[in-house]
């Protein structure tokens, strides 16, 4: 899958990756289907957040693209969202901090107008052989940036979520399937599910659907800068597809569930996997 020696630092940066990923640049294909609406989507800078925010512009959303420091990958994003004709907004900063994330709706709000769609997905992960190669502080920070922020966002948006609105979370295969040195990672992606189908029985009555999309192995900067080179070489080739999936290809799920074509779907979690079940 990638030459050995791409292997990046945390963050990661889709502008470093061997090959490149696809986020649908040259292949996303928009029919309005979310025209006038402004989402806010975090991790939006590359990897499968890039991809949304590129297909939600393309479907006629204005999008907020929360990222933590990758500036010149964000500012990649907001280009082909405002090729699109839609308005970006970038907004740097590290969502385990409960006052940025109340930032980053403050933000939409003050320069969009409002906020329809509120996609969750920026999230860390590192792999560890052992419990005790795992920080104290690794752990916690895991917890703060992926599940945490996905509460005070979803507090913060409340106000502003109009009947009709959308919360995605992204969840993982993790969630069901944990890798054992994937451990706090795969603790969160679960923890998102799980919040997702709370928020939806509790939002319903407003007229607020929330989901989850659950993800394979799929082709991101987190990769290279999570794994070490034997097994970002081998990424994705145990799924009964055979190769891991690029971003491109969790777009029209996003786009599903955030647009009327998805009115009747709250409280499920999509899996994009590749054929590996999630039961």
């Amino acid at each position: 899958m990638s030459d050995p020696e791409t292997v990046q630092e945390m963050p990661g940066s889709e502008s470093e990756m061997t090959p490149k990923a696809d986020h649908g640049e040259q292949s996303y294909v928009g029919r309005g289907k979310l025209e006038g609406r402004v989402a806010v989507i975090t991790g939006a800078d590359s990897g499968i957040g890039k991809a949304v925010a590129i297909a939600y512009a393309r479907e006629g959303a204005d999008v907020v693209i929360s990222y933590l420091s990758e500036d010149d990958d964000a500012k990649d994003t907001a280009h082909w969202v405002e090729e699109a004709g839609r308005k970006a907004v970038l907004i740097p900063g590290d969502i385990s901090d409960p006052a940025h994330c109340r930032s980053i709706i403050d933000t939409a709000v003050r320069e969009l107008g409002r906020i329809d769609i509120l996609v969750n997905n920026a999230a860390f992960q590192m792999s560890r052989d052992s419990i005790e190669d795992i920080p104290d502080e690794e752990w916690d920070f895991t917890f703060a940036t992926n599940v945490s922020a996905y509460f005070h966002l979803v507090k913060a948006a409340l106000p502003h979520l109009k009947e009709g609105a959308s919360i995605i979370g992204t969840s993982s295969v993790q969630s069901d399937m944990p890798s054992p040195e994937l451990a706090p990672y795969a603790a969160t992606k679960a923890a998102i599910a799980s919040l997702s189908a709370s928020f939806a029985q509790m939002l319903g009555e407003r007229g607020i659907r929330v989901n989850s999309v659950a993800p394979g192995p799929i082709w991101t900067p987190l990769i290279p800068a999570s794994f070490p080179p034997e097994k970002v070489e081998s990424f994705g080739k145990d799924v009964p597809l055979g190769r891991p999936g690029q971003p491109a290809e969790l777009a029209p799920v996003y786009v599903l569930l955030a647009s009327d074509d998805g009115s009747y779907i709250s409280g499920a979690r999509v899996a994009v996997t590749g054929g590996k079940p999630i039961l």
